[in-house]
């Protein structure tokens, strides 16, 4: 992870604080970027540093059978990696995986913990976003159980495309796949027909949406749920 200077506020988290509390957490934070693929823990690990992605994302991978993985959850610049530490829970149950390389802010733990005692607003923020986080798990463990690929595949574009910020993107097969938690030929196939309604182009791991509106109606509720649930409680 290599040193940056870009937009430290671009996090919507840091940036809903009032400007003395900003000013100080900002001087306790440092500017780095996150290399795509990178692991940033794995369960059990203590976690070490907190993480405001401000142009890259993460993704939350629950272990299953202690080798393979299914994402539950995604971090972009709407909120952070660590917030277990508001709960005084310093051990991380899931693998913490850089999904959009770009810039974040990173802070020690401890320093962390010293500046949620010392900013009751910064404390309340993080309240009312582990409750958005909570939700987002939740809903993420009913639309793999009750939702087909295509309708996920489409879920999941529409999330990264949001925290790239882009509609074009860069995704292998063997990832998505991991991510869904779905067999290889099931992505295939799914990525497929939404190519074939001229919604995304897939072609050796580049995607570009097409037809975000159309990506919409292919996804499950499930997509439109989380956006309502972060609007209704962290919206501004």
């Amino acid at each position: 992870m290599q040193p940056t200077n870009r937009g430290p506020t671009a996090n919507r988290l840091l940036a809903a604080l009032p400007g003395k509390n900003l000013e100080h957490l900002l001087a306790n934070c440092e500017p780095i970027d996150l290399i795509f693929a990178d692991i940033l823990c794995v369960p059990g690990d203590r976690i070490e540093h907190v993480y405001f992605p401000t142009d890259s994302f993460i993704s939350l991978v629950a272990p299953i059978d202690g080798y393979a993985g299914l994402e539950v959850g995604m971090i972009g610049n709407e909120g952070m990696f660590g917030v277990g530490l508001l709960l005084g829970v310093d051990v991380s149950p899931m693998h913490a995986l850089v999904q959009g390389a770009g810039p974040a802010l990173r802070m020690n733990a401890k320093r962390f913990r010293h500046e949620l005692e010392d900013s009751p607003a910064l404390h309340r923020g993080l309240n009312r976003y582990l409750y958005v986080l909570m939700s987002q798990l939740a809903q993420t463990a009913a639309c793999t159980r009750f939702h087909v690929v295509e309708a996920r595949l489409a879920r999941w574009l529409l999330m990264t495309s949001d925290r790239a910020r882009s509609d074009e993107f860069y995704l292998t097969q063997d990832f998505l796949s991991h991510m869904l938690g779905v067999r290889r030929v099931g992505v295939t196939k799914a990525a497929r027909s939404l190519q074939k309604r001229k919604l995304i182009s897939y072609s050796r791991g580049a995607i570009t949406i097409l037809d975000r509106s159309g990506l919409e109606a292919a996804a499950c509720g499930c997509y439109l749920a989380d956006k309502k649930t972060y609007d209704r409680i962290l919206g501004q």
